[in-house]
């Protein structure tokens, strides 16, 4: 999913534990990968600025906030031209529920996660988007009944890995 820039390992271990402790400071990055604090610093300012590190942010316990719903819907394009894709991708970031979206292959053309305050608000969102004749030609939609487990970081010891080996 894009060209991988030349990362070492001590690059991984920097992103590995950014993804377990975003808030550390330098210094405990640094003692935690096995580096001294400037040379630390120097990488991760480094993979910032290539991008490899696109953000920080807070891990928040939707539950504690209100009642919420999780809705993974499957959306097919009537037309498969670049400029459609285009424009489905650009409506959908100006939706705040929808949380994420993947062009996928098989029987549809994009997986949405979505996160509603409610299956009424859900509704009225899918209902926008399809009176926004953005070219939706069906969706099909699956509600989160319980979120039994989850990563909320990657494997970056083996896709870094594998990409050495290629």
């Amino acid at each position: 999913m894009g060209s991988a820039p030349s990362l070492d390992q001590f690059d991984i271990k920097i992103l590995a534990h950014l993804q377990r402790e975003g808030r550390c400071s330098n210094v405990e990055l640094a003692d935690a990968v096995g580096l001294s604090p400037s040379p630390c610093l120097v990488r991760t300012k480094r993979m910032q600025e290539m991008g490899v590190i696109v953000g920080y942010g807070a891990d928040i316990a939707l539950e504690k906030l209100g009642r919420y719903v999780i809705v993974f819907s499957e959306v097919t394009i009537s037309s498969h031209r670049r400029n459609d894709f285009r424009r489905f991708e650009e409506v959908a970031g100006q939706h705040c529920e929808i949380v994420e979206w993947y062009n996928v292959s098989g029987g549809y053309d994009y997986l949405l996660k979505i996160v509603a305050p409610s299956v009424a608000r859900f509704q009225e969102l899918m209902e926008r988007l399809l009176q926004d004749d953005i070219g939706i030609e069906k969706f099909k939609s699956r509600i989160v009944l319980r979120q039994s487990s989850g990563r909320r970081s990657y494997p970056l010891g083996l896709i870094a890995t594998l990409r050495n080996r290629t």
